[in-house]
């Protein structure tokens, strides 16, 4: 099939919803098909189209509805149209979704948002993440990355806040990689680490970076106030990094509601408390390695592949 895999996020771009359009058509391409990444619909004659994002790929999702109605229509949900826009823009958002013939969801709980007379399209497909050579954390500090752009949904600067809160023998030290999403959010970020010797901001880096920091890291904190389902809890895990996460739908959806390491969202002291326990209480420590790997078998690219394979046999 000459399948149209539209996204928001231009070419060149780091921003997750990129990345995920360039995983996928790598995937639908392996699996036989002609793939096309664009950011709006100009009549391209495609059999299908697949839309990143119902809110901000609304306009494309309906020029493709009407100008191909018996054509398949794939709209993947993500975490803002999710949490956010499904309750600020419902009749775009919710357009969207009703026009699409199917729905893709990257977590097992985001079926909860929808409604119910939506939820019978869904399809959960986790994105994967490739496994890194073996890790070797550091040994001198306790390394804790936060991997994510700087911007209001993540919550990004709760775990700097958190590390004020560890007693003066805590050998952590926090590490943020990611751009800012506007010039508050940098000049927030270089005035925490003048205030903070425990935090350091990195700005945004290569993939090929992330991969080496995974390799050297000994703890990933998710701090979101939403996700759609967060593909760097699927590169923490395959690389066998334990996470520390809120205790948001997007990542109890992946990790599952047995998984030991949530606090409450925009809690410090409770994310401190963890961190503490993660650094000083070993036991603790590897339980939430265990529980990661138990689930790296979800976020594998041949599990990513036979999710894609999966729903384009219904077709």
């Amino acid at each position: 099939m000459r399948i149209l895999l539209v996204t928001p996020a231009p070419p060149k771009s780091r921003a997750g919803n990129r990345t995920t359009a360039a995983r996928w058509a790598t995937i639908l391409t392996a699996l036989g098909h002609r793939v096309a990444i664009s950011t709006d619909f100009s009549g391209q004659n495609a059999d299908m189209m697949i839309a990143l994002h119902a809110w901000r790929s609304a306009e494309p999702i309906r020029q493709f509805a009407e100008a191909f109605p018996q054509r398949p229509l794939v709209v993947a949900i993500t975490g803002t149209d999710a949490y956010r826009f499904i309750h600020t823009h419902p009749d775009t958002t919710l357009q969207s979704i009703r026009l699409a013939s199917h729905l893709v969801g990257l977590h097992d709980l985001i079926g909860n948002t929808l409604p119910e007379d939506q939820r019978n399209k869904l399809h959960v497909i986790y994105q994967s993440a490739k496994s890194v050579p073996r890790r070797q954390p550091y040994r001198r500090l306790f390394h804790v990355s936060v991997m994510g752009h700087l911007r209001e949904e993540k919550d990004p600067l709760r775990p700097a806040l958190a590390a004020r809160l560890l007693a003066p023998d805590s050998r952590i030290q926090v590490h943020q990689y990611g751009k800012a999403h506007s010039d508050d959010w940098a000049v927030q970020a270089r005035a925490e680490m003048q205030a903070n010797s425990r935090y350091t901001w990195h700005d945004e880096i290569p993939h090929y970076r992330i991969r080496q920091v995974y390799q050297r890291t000994h703890l990933l904190v998710l701090p979101s106030r939403m996700e759609g389902g967060a593909n760097v809890i699927s590169e923490a895990v395959v690389a066998g990094v334990p996470v520390i996460a809120s205790d948001i739908e997007g990542s109890i959806g992946l990790l599952g509601e047995d998984y030991p390491g949530y606090y409450p969202v925009e809690n410090e002291q409770a994310l401190a408390d963890r961190l503490h326990r993660a650094e000083t209480d070993s036991p603790f420590y590897k339980k939430l390695e265990q529980a990661c790997i138990a689930k790296q078998p979800l976020f594998t690219p041949e599990n990513e592949s036979q999710g894609w394979k999966h729903l384009l046999s219904k077709l």
